[in-house]
């Protein structure tokens, strides 16, 4: 038996690249009773695993703290739309505090960059020493570097101390050693010129190195806050107050926190409904697309759930309130989309093996490229040459976008699939999605309603169907049969004034009597009218057959000892699953259909629907092998299903989707659940993994190319051909370009839509 975990989620301050999260994630990991670690760059949390007995969230935290780097604390019992502006809060203070430090740096350059030009021609500021110059650009430069830079250094000796390298190592590297080399021909110039080395200063370029490095920090931010703006549009929609029925049926408006368990809340036209709860008087429509994704509004009456967040329309009603805070359908796919952000695809673990390594192995490239330029270079400027092209490698090498290629894609994609009803539990699960060739579609309450509906009335020659029907239903108010109650739900669907039925019983197997205004009335099989001795007319004979050839159970009646009509009853198709399966062959997947009904019926439903292979007569405890079944051929088998007998063949499947109003067993057993209860669900979820999945390609293509050839041309490899140089102020610029252009790819993920919402 497993032991049994739990999990904590944290968010972590002070990361600046993909190495930082990789740094992060391995402290967690040695921390003692952790099973399983995963730090996220882009969404700047740490989800963990961990042993209760073993670990706790705080010797989490300080596992954290000792690697360096900060935890925002989460207070506990809080709303998770108070959770979310309070983290939203604290990052919006910490990018007024990066662009403060923007702002100074590229002020200072500003000017620095002017005065370092009079190196070129001296002559413009005649009796002005050079050394005088040198010391002021030391004095503009110092405040870049304690000030707007003092997080780069910190870092970088922080990861010193713990054996590490990160993207801050880079930085500091490079600028420090541009700044010392400064420094050193500020003081003590005469060195320098006793080796015949002109004593030339680059301040200039760490002050613009810093500048535009913290340039594109504040860029990656500012986008860092739009791909996760799906949950917080979410989030924005709960209501902040509700009106509650107090003692003595005063109504009250109290926050939202206030509101506990069994309370009873008045929900009026255009109003959002607070909380979880169900509706005991009233009738209302309700608007649930942002659960759903659904526009067309649902309609409530008493006994109907309604859920926190969604709009109510037209009616007014009250429900008493079943759930709150974190238990809550909206917190719960916010916990879900959360989750789902903060896992890592397969697809990364190639980014992640390059940046475990990227950091020391550019650390030795640039010290390469400067003892090459010392070594070959004329004497007389190959310290120079050897600074400059080693500050350029180590600064166009920082692994910002290999870093960012994958989690924002997720972000965006996962944020997006909310919006239409789609949850996405894992990254895992949104990859395999996008490798599915094979559905696997449970009939009953999948493809079909899930649910026996009439379908025809056919009333014997003399009678008429509406009187039959009035009949039928007058019998089956009594009893508590599903059949029974698709008669009664489609005779108030069709206005058929209610009769009263009396003397009711249940003949076990066949069907229910009852006495009608004094007649005697028989409802149910073939068996219970062979039971009681009634012939059935030539008129019904013929129709019976037809609807039985047709998968449809019949309902016999009865009055008085004669069959006066019959009713066809069967498990309807959904309006839109016809069009869903035929856009999901039309992108190459087949479709399959699994069934415990006979081979009839299936075949009948799958003609319907446009499905050429399927299975009948499966056992419940059998799905799970014709999933494998369909594997052992080399198919990636998605299974969609809804009860609790699919809940093994969606945990054996390589991708498990579950319709919305299933099982909570079917929910937990799948990756991707379906909040609307039809199949455009997993045609959107399809989609949306194939567009994102190009999208991270894109992302890791760029971001690998980017390093690959920008790191050969900072280290001056096309010099002996073409005579060029990359300045480090260029490399700094390309670095803070990459990661925004691959933030802004994306991005483009919030455009996406499904033709079938």
């Amino acid at each position: 038996m497993e032991p049994v975990t739990q999990t904590e989620t944290l968010d972590i301050e002070g990361m600046t690249c993909a190495s930082c999260a990789s740094f992060v994630e391995k402290s967690l990991s040695r921390t003692p009773g952790v099973q399983r670690a995963v730090v996220n760059f882009a969404t700047e949390k740490a989800t963990v695993d961990y042993l209760p007995g073993q670990a706790t969230p705080a010797s989490l935290k300080e596992a954290v703290v000792q690697a360096g780097y900060g935890v925002l604390e989460r207070a506990p019992n809080t709303l998770a739309a108070d959770r979310q502006a309070e983290i939203d809060r604290q990052k919006a203070e910490a990018y007024r505090r990066l662009t403060r430090r923007f702002w100074v740096a590229a002020g200072l350059a500003g000017g620095i960059m002017p005065l370092s030009m009079l190196m070129l021609w001296p002559g413009l500021l005649p009796g002005v020493p050079m050394q005088a110059i040198n010391y002021l650009l030391l004095l503009l430069t110092l405040p870049v570097l304690l000030y707007c830079g003092r997080e780069f250094y910190a870092s970088a000796w922080n990861s010193f101390q713990h054996r590490a390298a990160t993207m801050d190592t880079l930085i500091a590297l490079g600028t420090g050693a541009a700044f010392l080399y400064s420094l050193a021909a500020t003081v003590v110039p005469g060195w320098f010129m006793r080796r015949g080395i002109p004593p030339e200063v680059y301040y200039d370029t760490t002050a613009t190195i810093i500048a535009l490095i913290l340039l594109g920090k504040v860029l990656e931010m500012r986008a860092k806050t739009q791909t996760s703006a799906a949950i917080r549009a979410l989030l924005d929609l709960q209501a902040k107050t509700a009106r509650v029925v107090r003692p003595g049926g005063l109504e009250v408006d109290v926050p939202l926190e206030q509101v506990q368990l069994g309370d009873v809340v008045v929900v009026r036209p255009g109003e959002k409904i607070a909380t979880d709860g169900v509706v005991e008087d009233g009738y209302s429509a309700v608007n649930e697309a942002m659960l759903t994704g659904e526009s067309l509004p649902v309609e409530k009456k008493a006994g109907d759930p309604v859920f926190g967040a969604t709009l109510n329309k037209t009616g007014s009603f009250r429900f008493r309130v079943t759930k709150v805070g974190a238990d809550t359908r909206l917190s719960q796919i916010v916990k879900l989309v959360e989750d789902a952000q903060g896992s890592r695809a397969p697809i990364q673990r190639l980014a992640d093996k390059v940046s475990a390594i990227f950091v020391p192995t550019v650390v030795i490239i640039a010290l390469l490229t400067f003892v090459l330029w010392f070594s070959l270079a004329p004497v007389d400027v190959r310290l120079p040459l050897a600074l400059v092209n080693f500050v350029a490698v180590l600064i166009i090498a920082c692994p910002c976008a290999l870093g960012l290629a994958t989690p924002t894609a997720i972000m965006v994609s996962t944020g997006k699939g909310a919006q239409y009803g789609v949850l996405i539990r894992s990254a895992e699960a949104l990859e395999k999605a996008y490798q599915v060739n094979t559905v696997l579609l449970d009939k009953t309450g999948t493809i079909t309603r899930g649910e026996p509906t009439v379908t025809e009335v056919v009333a014997a020659r003399g009678q008429a169907a509406a009187r039959l029907l009035q009949v039928a239903a007058a019998v089956e108010r009594l009893s508590e049969h599903p059949l029974a109650q698709a008669v009664v739900r489609y005779a108030e669907q069709q206005s058929v004034p209610a009769l009263a039925a009396t003397h009711f019983r249940a003949v076990e197997g066949h069907g229910a009597a009852a006495s009608v205004q004094g007649q005697a009335v028989l409802i149910g099989n073939q068996g219970l009218l062979r039971k009681e001795g009634i012939a059935l007319p030539p008129e019904l004979t013929a129709p019976a057959e037809q609807l039985l050839a047709q998968a449809r159970t019949v309902l016999y009646v009865a009055v008085e000892g004669q069959a006066v009509g019959l009713l066809g009853v069967a498990d309807t198709v959904r309006d839109t699953s016809a069009a869903a399966i035929q856009r999901l062959q039309q992108h190459g997947i087949e479709v399959v259909m699994m069934t415990g009904d006979n081979p009839q019926t299936a075949a009948q439903v799958a003609r319907q629907v446009g499905i050429q292979q399927f299975f009948a007569e499966v056992l419940p405890q059998d799905k799970a092998s014709k999933v494998r079944e369909l594997q052992a051929q080399g198919r990636v088998v998605a299974m969609v299903g809804d009860g609790i007998n699919d809940a093994p063949a969606l945990a054996q499947a390589d991708v498990g989707l579950a319709i919305g109003a299933g099982t909570d067993v079917a929910l937990e057993a799948a990756g991707i659940t379906l909040m609307r209860s039809d199949l455009g669900g997993v045609v959107t979820a399809i989609e949306l993994s194939r567009q994102t999945m190009r999208t991270i390609r894109q992302n890791l293509f760029f971001a690998f190319l980017y390093n690959t050839l920008g790191i050969p041309v900072a280290a001056g490899l096309l010099y002996p051909v073409f005579g060029v140089l990359l300045s480090p102020m260029l490399a700094a610029g390309a670095m803070a370009l990459s990661s925004v252009s691959v933030l802004t790819n994306s991005l483009r993920l919030r455009g996406f839509s499904s033709a079938t919402h």
